[in-house]
């Protein structure tokens, strides 16, 4: 029997699914490359029945729903939607899935090993070792600690707990702050509820932020909280790039209003070549990278698929995404 056809970015490239991933897709799909379907979308058009979404390199806009009249569904690599229009997409009769409860670990062990390359200072001695001309090493390199240090963890869902749970082994004190208090998650490890976000960033060495992404939470952290922070503290960013105001965040790095960042995540992604915040000392940047992980990817991709299988088998998908 042939296998339905789905739409996704070039497997490899473009910001795709990895390629060692497509036999994973391809034993029950027919992938039709995005940079295919554009130059010949008339004959392609009617095939596609599903579209996988990885990244931001194809936009799911009103112009390609219009042009999918046999699509059913689009699934989305990743927990965040919020680059997808589901009012839109579901008004054309098709359904919304993602993968949750698949990247938590892998996001939440990068936030820690951010913050403990921040502390120590982790990227400057790697360059030093390479490039050094002396055997001293500077002063600047001294790095603070992180075990008993205090950290203050904004959003405690899942990702956040999770932070938090690898947080306790290294004895610090834990502080949270979230829409609703999470009693079961903080007795379990020892956290303390901070109603008021204020609190939480006045007592804080380290800060990181674990919220998804929305309206409410647009530039949640801007000048005015980062001048709460303590001049000795850190900020460290593995929810999206919006949450934080970026050119708030510059100029509290060059005003030394904070004493350091760790972004996973910017806007844009990556971040333009010369951009101010690469300009900074105190500053380690990645590409976005919580997610990318090969048993984290393998099994992102393969709960798309079977997200797909189930809406084209005329079932209800296990992960459908509903406002």
């Amino acid at each position: 029997m042939e296998k339905p056809c789905i739409l996704a970015t070039t497997f490899g490239a473009h910001g795709g699914i990895n390629k060692c991933f497509a036999p994973v897709v391809e034993k029950h799909f027919t992938i039709i490359p995005y940079e295919t379907f554009l130059p010949h979308q008339k004959n392609l058009s009617e095939q596609v029945k599903a579209v996988f979404v990885w990244g931001s390199a194809l936009k799911v806009d009103r112009d390609l729903m219009q042009s999918l009249p046999n699509l059913k569904v689009v699934v989305n690599g990743g927990v965040g939607v919020d680059h997808l229009d589901i009012p839109m997409i579901n008004s054309f009769g098709v359904k919304v899935c993602n993968t949750p409860h698949v990247v938590d670990n892998a996001t939440a062990d990068l936030g820690m090993g951010l913050m403990l390359a921040s502390a120590r200072k982790i990227v400057e001695g790697h360059h030093y070792s390479l490039t050094h001309n002396n055997e001293d090493l500077p002063e600047s390199s001294m790095g603070v600690d992180v075990s008993g240090a205090t950290l203050g963890i904004i959003g405690m869902g899942r990702i956040g707990y999770k932070v938090a749970r690898r947080a306790q082994p290294f004895d610090m004190k834990i502080f949270y702050h979230n829409r609703n208090r999470r009693k079961e998650e903080e007795r379990a490890v020892g956290a303390m509820y901070c109603a008021n976000m204020e609190d939480l960033l006045q007592q804080s060495d380290f800060v990181m932020v674990v919220v998804n992404l929305s309206p409410a939470t647009q530039k949640l952290i801007g000048a005015k909280e980062l001048a709460m922070m303590k001049p000795t503290s850190t900020l460290i960013n593995i929810s999206r790039g919006l949450v934080v105001d970026q050119d708030a965040l510059v100029e509290a790095l060059q005003k030394k209003v904070i004493r350091a960042a760790a972004l996973d995540v910017t806007y844009p992604e990556p971040l333009p070549i010369g951009h101010p915040l690469a300009a900074l000392p105190n500053v380690i940047i990645l590409p976005h990278m919580g997610t990318h992980s090969v048993e984290t990817t393998q099994i992102m991709v393969g709960k798309m698929v079977t997200n797909a299988l189930a809406v084209l088998g005329g079932n209800q998908p296990p992960d459908e995404v509903k406002v």
